[in-house]
Order: C-alpha cells, then structure tokens, then sequence
C-alpha cells in the first residue's frame, strides 16, 4: 500500500506521490508563536504528525524524510506578552520556546529535521515581497505592503470562501490604507521597542503569513509535497500561503496535499481562559504522563473533532496500563514485526484510532499467551510513538533513583514485619505507601509496587 490523505484543497482523499524527489518526502507543519506556554489544543497537531513522521521515515527510509516545522519568534502577540510581563521580547521568546521543547519531547515527539525561526529567514521574506510587489501582486501604502487579493484570482480555494464572505467575516483587519478590505499585510512598519529590520519600504517587520511561506520555500523548495496543521489555520493563513507563495513564483506548485486537523473541545465547550476549562500541556502533565495526553489525542481520528475531558484522559492512562501490564508478563524479545495491520490503518488517511484497536486485540493475545505477540505490541506502540518505557518505568511512573530506592526500603521492612508476625506494622508501612500514592502488588515472586 501508499499513504493516503484527504486533501483539504481538493475534498477527496489522494495517495502520496513523492516524485518532485523521486523517493523523498518533504513537509511543512505550522509551529508555535512563542509567547506563552502551548495548550492540549496546540498538542494535537504536534502529536497528529509526529505520527506520520514516523510513518514516512518507516516508509521511505530516515534520510529520505524532511520534516520542518517553524518556530514564529515575531509577532505581535509576542510584542504584547513581552510588555505586559516587563521582559524583554528575546527573553520571552528563549524561555518559551525552551518550554515548548520540553513539553514536545514529553509527549513524545520526535525533533523534525529543521526547525526554522523567523527571525533568521529576513532576507528570504524581503525577497518574496519584492517579487510579488514586481508582479503585481502587493503594494506599498502608508508604510505597510500588501498582497492585493483581488490580483489572484485562486484565492479563496482551500478555505472555500468567496471574497465577500472573507470581507464579511470577523478575522480580517480592515484599514485605510488598504485598496481591498480582503489585502493582508505583508510588511508593516516598526517604531520604539518593537523589532525591526531595514527593507526598501522602511524599517519593519513581516506579516505572520509571509513567514511560512518563505521558510518552507527554503527548506523544502518551491513545491513539496504535504503541509499540515490544524483547522483553525485554513483561513486566513494558509490561504494566504498559497496566495502568496504562488503569486510571487508563477512555477511554484507549493503543497500538493492539505492535511489539517479538527477542532479540540473541553467537556463539549471551546477552551477559554474566561470559562476556566483552559488546560496548558504542562497543567496537565503534572498530573498524568505525557503518554497518557499522546494516546487521548490519537484515539480520535486527526480530522474528527475531539472532546476532552479528564474522564477520557484517565481512560487513556487505563488503557496504557493494561498494555504495559501485558508486556510486562511477557517473555519474549522487546522488538518485533510492525502488524501489517496496523500499517494499513496508518496508511489509511492517518486512521489512529484504527490502529488502537488492533494494539488492544495484540494485548489480548498476550494474555491469551499467544507467541509474538508482545513483541508485535511494542512495534505498534512504537509506530505511533507509545509503550518505549519498560514495564516497570511505567508503572513505577517515572520514579528516580533515590525515590525507587527509598520505596524499595520500605517494601523490605513490610516484608520483614510479616516474616516477624507484626501485621500491624506491615500494615502501617503499606498505609504509608498508599498515601504516597503508591500500590503494593504481593504475589508469589515477590511484592512489585507501582504509581497509582
């Protein structure tokens, strides 16, 4: 089998043809604006194509799979958290983007092969600019340049909308200075504090749009072959890439599939601050395991909506528990052949859950003592970017040494007061565990404990 998708730009469903680069794959995901700490619904798209990352360089081979995902470091959402918190911009872009990475890394995604910022790619955004303004397609008007949407007559493919229904909508910025109430900025100007650069139109800075559509040209080409991120992002930017993108280069193809993902919900309601139903992946993660928040965001299919709730994020940490619990009791080797199964489910327009469900028919053959099958399990897992601790890290909930050392303490003076008869002490060392929130599992080879 191919790898499939559902194209968002043509509504229907498209293998993946990588000949631009016979062999090769290349694509671009929308990454974070850094300004303040990402929330489980900036997680989705991260988790949804570090699955195929994985996916790709399993088909294709490591080197043969370019994944780049841009870190948008100047914005004016950027310039307004930095004023208000009284640091300096670079101060809080650093520190955020250094906690974005943790935060990526604890829910298990794999690092993309280059992670441009915008602040380094300047000159290739000047460039653009001026080609489109050469082409007429942008122009300058009160310190700012702006891409002429009436000019390119494309706009409104991938989002279907017409350009009254783009006017008519609520996310357009309407200015003075605009020939169309549809044209977005490319260039605006910069004065005070706010970062800047020196161009042809003046000392500024580049429009959000501008920014992906110049590093993807640059790491990936003209034309590539898949670009993703979530729903939210079809309009205005992604329409926008394609606009520019294309009208600055008549050759350029730009991305030959649209992958986005659904909309995250909490408890039916959209996530706001205002309603106290706002979850940031590091709220979270000081009460679960980020792979626990991995396998919720998979077992929904990427451009299905999804619900969260606590209730459902236990219901994953279960499900990771009964996995780990049927690779524990097995005794086999830890690596084995990917199900052919589950491959076609991924293969499938990225069927996660799919996928799910044939590791639960693996566990249950565990249990059952079926030979291989654990070993098939962890390959699944792994596929999809789950089940890499061992039985016993998992359990034991990712405890160091000194914590496992001390707990380990206890058990044996547990394990003595009963050899002595003194069930009361046994019990009190037990009661103390408990509270610690620590679950003593006694059976004929021995006490084993684990997180609870």
């Amino acid at each position: 089998m191919t790898f499939s998708a559902h194209n968002t730009l043509t509504r229907r469903k498209e293998p993946l043809e990588p000949t631009i680069h016979p062999g090769k794959v290349g694509f671009y995901v929308c990454g974070p604006t850094v300004y303040d700490l990402i929330h489980i619904g900036n997680a989705r798209p991260l988790v949804v194509f570090d699955v195929l990352f994985r996916l790709l360089r399993r088909t294709y081979g490591a080197d043969n799979v370019t994944y780049v995902r841009n870190i948008t470091d100047v914005d004016d959402k950027i310039n307004v958290a930095a004023a208000e918190r009284g640091i300096p911009i670079r101060e809080l872009t650093e520190t955020t983007a250094q906690r974005f990475h943790e935060d990526a890394a604890a829910l298990g995604c794999l690092a993309p092969t280059h992670e441009p910022r915008a602040t380094d790619h300047i000159p290739e955004m000047i460039a653009m600019i001026a080609a489109l303004i050469e082409a007429g397609h942008a122009y300058e008007a009160d310190g700012h340049v702006l891409f002429d949407v009436p000019s390119y007559e494309r706009y409104g493919a991938l989002s279907g909308n017409s350009r009254d229904e783009i006017v008519a909508g609520a996310r357009v910025d309407v200015a003075p200075y605009k020939k169309d109430a549809a044209d977005f900025v490319l260039w605006k100007p910069s004065t005070g504090d706010l970062p800047g650069w020196n161009s042809p139109w003046g000392h500024g800075r580049p429009g959000w749009h501008l920014e992906c559509s110049a590093m993807s040209k640059r790491f990936l080409g003209q034309t590539f072959d898949i670009h993703g991120g979530g729903r939210d992002l079809i309009f205005p930017h992604h329409e926008n890439e394609i606009a520019q993108t294309c009208a600055a280069d008549a050759d350029a193809g730009f991305a030959r599939i649209w992958m986005h993902n659904g909309y995250l919900t909490v408890n039916g309601e959209k996530m706001s601050k205002s309603l106290g139903n706002f979850f940031t992946v590091r709220d979270l993660l000081e009460e679960f395991p980020g792979e626990a928040l991995r396998l919720l965001l998979l077992g929904t299919h990427y451009r299905q909506a999804l619900d969260f709730t606590r209730e459902r994020l236990a219901e994953a940490k279960q499900t990771l528990d009964r996995f780990y619990n049927a690779l524990s009791k097995a005794r086999e080797p830890a690596a084995g052949d990917l199900p052919q199964e589950v491959v076609a489910a991924l293969e499938d327009d990225l069927n996660t859950p799919l996928a799910i469900s044939h590791m639960h028919a693996l566990a249950d053959a565990v249990f059952r003592g079926e030979a291989g099958a654990a070993a098939s399990l962890r390959a699944a897992g792994a596929i999809l970017g789950l089940l890499g601790a061992s039985g016993q890290g998992w359990f034991r909930g990712g405890a160091a040494d000194d914590e496992a050392a001390g707990i380990e303490a206890l058990i044996e003076q547990r394990l003595a007061a009963r050899k002595g008869r003194d069930f009361a002490e046994a019990d009190r060392i037990r009661d103390e565990l408990k509270a610690r929130g620590i679950e003593l599992m006694d059976g004929p080879e021995g006490t084993a404990w684990r997180r609870v």
